[in-house]
């Protein structure tokens, strides 16, 4: 695993905060492609049986382990894509009993790695599928499979904090907090800022639109576009990307404002 992608000591530089009474989130420095910095974030959420749910979980600190038992049982380990799942395997060691879950593709993948371990899923989320996970998951979050995003993207919202959690679907760089302890800038170097100015929620936000509707979309527009319908329709303010900062409010907003084209031909579409 290469140290240009993953910090070689995460404890250090990792910002672990609680972001609402049932979700806390951790931030750490994340170069993809070894240079540009998009930072990475697991999210905890705490469910009213008082398990645990994780999303796209990060490096397994001592810090994160006496977060996870001040909280509750880790009951669901859940890689939001094909790409986030580096650390599924030390989350299963540690987690042995919790229910990992991801979508179509990845175990294939993960079985062509030599570098990552064998993990059993016991809920792969599918095209063809219901999705369903159990009555307890259930009962507080509303899912979508965007099976038309390359990376086969799952987006969850936890209907009591009404918050998004998500992969790749959008992008609010810079990563500012996820830098924020280590000693680098979140905007130095001209390929950050220029990744930068293409995947940010700022004015009107033409670039990352751009970007989404010219680059992740184009292969199967028409999925893409009902993926985005649905999920405009959970009731949601927080955005928890994985990549750049917290979305803290107006995320509904926001939202629509990045996916805006693509809400406007779902519209258009389903008039005809």
């Amino acid at each position: 695993m290469s140290s240009k992608l993953v910090p070689s000591d995460p404890e250090k530089v990792m910002v672990i905060r609680r972001v609402s009474k049932n979700i806390t989130t951790l931030s750490v420095p994340f170069f993809r492609f070894g240079h540009l910095k998009v930072g990475g974030r697991g999210t905890i959420v705490r469910l009213n049986s008082g398990a645990l749910a994780v999303f796209s979980p990060v490096a397994l600190t001592p810090e994160v382990k006496k977060t996870i038992s001040a909280l509750g049982e880790v009951k669901y380990i859940t890689a939001l894509d094909i790409e986030h799942h580096i650390f599924l395997g030390q989350w299963h060691q540690e987690f042995p009993d919790a229910k990992v879950m991801g979508p179509e593709g990845l175990a294939e993948k993960r079985a062509k790695s030599k570098d990552v371990e064998n993990v059993p899923f016991s809920v792969v989320f599918s095209s063809k599928g219901d999705n369903a996970v159990d009555a307890d998951f259930d009962s507080e979050f509303q899912y979508e499979f965007v099976s038309a995003h390359p990376n086969k993207e799952i987006v969850f919202n936890h209907i009591p904090d009404r918050t998004l959690i998500e992969a790749d679907l959008m992008f609010n760089l810079p990563a500012t907090e996820q830098f924020s302890k280590s000693g680098v800038s979140a905007t130095s170097g001209w390929l950050t800022r220029f990744f930068g100015s293409l995947n940010n929620t700022r004015g009107s936000a033409i670039w990352q639109k751009r970007f989404i509707w010219y680059a992740l979309s184009a292969k199967d527009r028409k999925g893409f576009n009902a993926s985005v319908s649905r999920i405009d329709k959970f009731d949601f303010d927080r955005i928890i990307p994985c990549h750049g900062d917290v979305i803290e409010s107006d995320g509904k907003g926001i939202f629509r404002k990045v996916m805006e084209w693509h809400l406007k031909a779902s519209q258009k579409s389903s008039r005809l």
